[in-house]
């Protein structure tokens, strides 16, 4: 019978949030999947857990998941951990649970702390529509990818969330900031530690805060989404720069009536119907 893949969440940060079910499960598997095994060892220890360790890691991520399944189906249980908090989230765990999947191998998810969620409970704003980027592409090493994913986000209405190093953070605000604009943000580090610290801010005000202070510690960026009500101004804006004549023309040649064609441009400019029949007998007269 095939073994089974576990994935144990582990703290962020206070020991005290490891879940009674994990404890158990670490202890009963046969093998501990770690993404840093030098680190790991500590939180094992703590819990006076002697579970046989291995390393699992960016590095290794898809020779290593072959070596995992094979075990699995050999009836080896498993159970994947990362540095801190759920395996498979901005972690090379997802290429494992893929493998799972595609081998038939069961997998069952222990939750437990996340960055991600801790910090968007956190921030103050909004919660029940948001996105994960995880971390940005590097500025050096993907200037490219970087530049388009911060595009894709530029229109993004849903609360953002991104993790980022201290020594990137300065570049990734200045980043946001220039392609966002200014937004409201909760910048949070050493969540669920002693010195946990939220700063509810903008993102021009954190760029002024962080020129006199330097980053310290692991960040998540919790960032305002754009309105609605923005969205449907900057579309309102496009609308303007054509004339109405051009714009009753877009939908004219598609086969829209002349008459539908005119609520569809009112909408569009967030007029009235009437103001639209006005322009255009107006430009007839003109004619």
């Amino acid at each position: 019978m095939a073994g089974k893949l576990y994935l144990c969440a582990t703290p962020i940060g206070n020991l005290d949030d490891m879940t009674f079910r994990v404890l158990e499960t670490l202890k009963s598997v046969d093998l501990i999947a770690a993404e840093d095994t030098r680190n790991s060892i500590k939180l094992l220890n703590h819990f006076d857990i002697h579970t046989e360790m291995t390393s699992y890691h960016e590095y290794n991520k898809y020779d290593k998941a072959q070596y995992l399944i094979q075990k699995m189906q050999e009836g080896i249980d498993v159970a994947l951990i990362t540095d801190a908090g759920t395996p498979a989230i901005s972690d090379p765990g997802e290429v494992l649970v893929a493998e799972c999947h595609k081998a038939g191998i069961t997998v069952t998810s222990l939750p437990g702390p996340a960055a991600c969620i801790t910090a968007l409970t956190l921030s103050g704003l909004p919660t029940r529509r948001f996105c994960f980027e995880g971390f940005l592409p590097s500025a050096t090493e993907d200037k490219k990818g970087r530049k388009r994913i911060l595009e894709d986000l530029k229109d993004e209405s849903r609360t953002m969330i991104i993790y980022e190093a201290p020594h990137h953070l300065k570049a990734a605000l200045d980043d946001l900031y220039e392609t966002l604009g200014d937004r409201r943000i909760s910048i949070c580090r050493e969540l669920t530690k002693k010195y946990e610290e939220v700063r509810p801010t903008t993102i021009a005000e954190a760029i002024s805060f962080y020129k006199e202070n330097e980053p310290r510690g692991e960040y998540v960026l919790v960032i305002e989404g754009k309105s609605l009500e923005e969205q449907d101004e900057e579309k309102r804006l496009s609308w303007q720069e054509m004339s109405i004549e051009d714009h009753m023309k877009y939908y004219e040649d598609q086969g829209i009536s002349h008459k539908d064609a005119m609520k569809k441009v009112a909408a569009d400019r967030g007029v009235g119907k009437r103001e639209i029949y006005q322009a255009l007998l107006n430009t007839e007269e003109g004619d």
